[in-house]
């Protein structure tokens, strides 16, 4: 078990981070960063929610970023018909890696790490074969962009979509049978079932909600930059872990929080965002590539210091 400051400390480096930035930089509290940093970061939410169940019930899942360029191709193909069809779209390419995921880990008895780096491959290669190794406009005609463009009552669509799925992702994980068993199975698979719990059916169920929620993404995705991106989603199931893990999530499983793993993509993303102010004032120059260096080094700084956390609880027994 995790103690305060392994659940909540990431709470505290967010306030700290935005306090920071409010102090340092012109408009940081604008309008204009503030909804731009929402609407784009929405996505990594629903993608980090799914991981967030996933890792709680003792799993991995590393195909979710070739799911949602999987998902964002469906979408950008179905968009002609429509925001309805092009969300459904993004779904039902998600559910089926989903489906897949779920298949190979419980009844073919594979490995999750080895089982969603098979299907992180095959997603990958379905969103290329779909697009034709090209990016794939959307429709502009029927509605869709709103999905990924569009404001209500001055607020990002794909803002709005994270939060309620974080909503309904706290409300099972807190008062449902379902979610009490995800966490009994990640705790402890074997006495899980032998306590008569559904343990299988819990795992298929955070598989298909993991490839769901990454293929809305990729809808989503699609509608807020016009295109499907087959070759988009690259590291984003390293931020989704990045994010679970910042949060307070375990990777051994038993233990996590859905509002802890939400401040943990809004503390990533905020990492970046004051990272690209920094190269405006001129005072450093990072690409892309040294940001992704930077993600790598934090991750594994929070590994270290949530496994200190672990251990030394264990040690005082």
């Amino acid at each position: 078990m995790m103690g305060p400051v392994g659940r909540y400390g990431v709470f505290a480096a967010l306030l700290l981070l935005i306090l920071f930035g409010w102090l340092r930089y012109d408009n940081f509290l604008g309008e204009y960063n503030v909804l731009s940093f929402l609407r784009y970061n929405a996505m990594f939410a629903l993608v980090a929610l799914g991981m967030c169940f996933v890792i709680m019930s003792g799993g991995i899942d590393l195909s979710v970023g070739s799911t949602a360029a999987f998902g964002s191709v469906t979408a950008a193909l179905l968009s002609p018909y429509g925001t309805v069809a092009g969300i459904a779209g993004g779904l039902a390419a998600g559910l089926m890696i989903g489906v897949l995921n779920a298949f190979c880990i419980i009844k073919l008895r594979i490995l999750p790490f080895i089982a969603t780096l098979a299907t992180m491959l095959a997603a990958s290669g379905c969103a290329l074969l779909l697009a034709g190794n090209q990016s794939v406009s959307v429709s502009y005609d029927t509605g869709f962009t709103w999905l990924g463009q569009g404001d209500v009552f001055r607020f990002p669509v794909p803002a709005w979509i994270a939060l309620l799925a974080y909503i309904g992702g706290s409300i099972v994980l807190t008062f449902t049978a379902f979610g009490r068993t995800v966490l009994a199975v990640g705790g402890n698979e074997d006495a899980s079932r032998l306590m008569g719990l559904s343990t299988d059916r819990a795992k298929i169920i955070t598989y298909l909600a993991s490839g769901a929620l990454a293929g809305l993404a990729g809808a989503i995705l699609a509608a807020q930059f016009g295109a499907g991106q087959p070759i988009e989603g690259v590291g984003w199931e390293l931020f989704a872990i990045a994010a679970t893990v910042v949060g307070g999530t375990l990777l051994t499983g038993g233990e996590g929080s859905v509002g802890s793993t939400l401040a943990g993509v809004l503390l990533l993303g905020l990492i970046f965002n004051i990272l690209n102010f920094e190269n405006g004032l001129g005072w450093i120059s990072l690409s892309a590539y040294w940001q992704s260096v930077v993600r790598g080094l934090f991750l594994l700084l929070v590994v270290i210091v949530q496994a200190r956390l672990v251990r030394r609880p264990l040690q005082t027994r």
